[in-house]
């Protein structure tokens, strides 16, 4: 008789949790796609690793370039983290970067071997005993941008096996991309708001510059920034018993910098010329003040004015501003040249002013984006270029000309890379 021996039946293999870690994979990636709020989500996604990996607590950190440390954006189980930035460098985490790879450490307080790669000191300042770690970084388009770490496995040894270094290293990379799309999408708002207010601070300038008046009037003005915000401008105004204050000002450099001297500029120049006539007086003062604020290298060039109808004579104080351009009404052209510093560079200046018979004629003021446009070849326009585009359009009125000149020299082939301005003063 034969007797059929049956072979033992062999254990079966634990099922790995596979299925379930693809689902948090998965409601990570979903959470984090329609997320507004990423550190709540982040919160949420730290509330699964913690439950699947089973440890004490779990966090994120990203790297701060500029300080060189890791500040901490999310946190489950330890507390006071957002108090502290650690240094780049040092501990475990600092290896996961220098490596990019998930890194599963033991018992940190015992195992001689690993005492080397714990930072103790976050420990010390947050009341939580360490024993032992997984910390991953997080790898965004090939660039590690922080780590997220588990500390403390609740089982008996509380040590991490492979499986669990192996899942954090899986959801660390959605979580990556999270963080990077929401800092770009943050920067984006950022810049928008920027994009934003830079365009008030325009709105702003432009409300600075004087409006042209209905014609006849002897003084009309135009600004044509090359971008939103200007560092140039001009004001006009009557003030009285036939006489007209005038200013022009160019605010060295470019950028928020040099518009916000020049708000200040003409805003000073604004509310002094109101009650001060003496354009040499009106200079010094200015000068004194924007010496007080100026950063260091900027300074204004400017040219103040009254024009007496009355009198025919021009009131002129000039410092360091371009030569005016004074067409006679026989097509001659000559300057006035007296100067003295730009505002801002010394504060102790007087300056100077001059009376110059003035009628049967026109001066144009202007800076030096008008004579300095260059056309493709690179050839700048310069004084006598500029000459003939006034001459060509004096005969209409001084607001329409002043508008035709410009579009005339950009039209010509020149290319705006400077802020265009000119003011223009008609003596009868």
């Amino acid at each position: 008789m034969f007797r059929i021996i049956k072979e033992p039946e062999k254990p079966k293999k634990e099922e790995p949790k596979l299925n379930e870690d693809l689902v948090i994979i998965s409601r990570m990636n979903q959470e984090f796609a329609i997320s507004l709020d990423l550190n709540e989500t982040l919160k949420t996604a730290l509330e699964l690793i913690v439950k699947r990996i089973n440890a004490q607590a779990a966090n994120i950190f990203l790297i701060e370039e500029n300080k060189k440390v890791l500040q901490c954006i999310a946190s489950l189980g330890q507390d006071y983290l957002d108090e502290y930035e650690i240094p780049m460098a040092q501990g475990v985490m600092g290896k996961a970067i220098q490596q990019k790879k998930c890194i599963r450490v033991g018992n940190v307080r015992k195992d001689v071997r690993e005492i080397a790669e714990f930072y103790f000191d976050l420990d010390n300042k947050t009341n939580f005993t360490t024993n032992s770690v997984l910390c991953s970084p997080l790898i965004a388009a090939n660039e590690c941008i922080g780590v997220i770490q588990c500390l403390n496995k609740k089982t008996n040894d509380n040590l991490f096996i492979e499986d669990d270094r192996k899942l954090l290293e899986n959801l660390s990379a959605p979580a990556a991309l999270a963080i990077r799309n929401a800092k770009m999408a943050k920067e984006l708002i950022e810049k928008n708001r920027m994009q934003k207010e830079i365009e008030l601070v325009g709105e702003i300038q432009k409300s600075l510059l004087s409006t042209n008046k209905k014609q006849p009037f002897p003084i009309a003005g135009i600004n044509v920034p090359a971008k939103i915000v200007s560092g140039d401008f001009y004001n006009f105004s009557e003030l009285g018993n036939g006489k007209y204050g005038f200013a022009v000002a160019d605010v060295s450099g470019k950028g928020i910098k040099s518009s916000l001297l020049m708000s200040k500029a003409s805003s000073l120049y604004r509310c002094l010329s109101k009650t001060i006539f003496s354009s040499k007086d009106l200079l010094t003062l200015l000068n004194s003040e924007i010496c007080e604020t100026a950063s260091k290298g900027m300074f204004v060039t400017m040219m103040i004015g009254v024009y007496d109808s009355k009198k025919k004579e021009i009131l002129l104080s000039n410092a360091g501003h371009e030569p005016p351009l004074i067409l006679t009404n026989d097509g001659k052209f000559t300057n006035f040249t007296d100067s003295g510093p730009p505002l801002g560079i010394q504060k102790k200046i007087v300056y100077e002013e001059k009376i110059l018979t003035f009628s049967a004629s026109s001066m144009y003021i202007f800076t030096d984006g008008i004579t300095e446009i260059k056309d493709t070849s690179g050839h700048m326009l310069g004084a006598d270029g500029f000459k003939s585009f006034i001459k060509k359009h004096q005969k209409i009125t001084n607001d329409l000309r002043l508008k035709n000149i410009i579009d005339d020299i950009i039209s010509s082939g020149k290319i705006q890379r400077d802020d265009l301005t000119i003011l223009v003063v008609d003596g009868k």
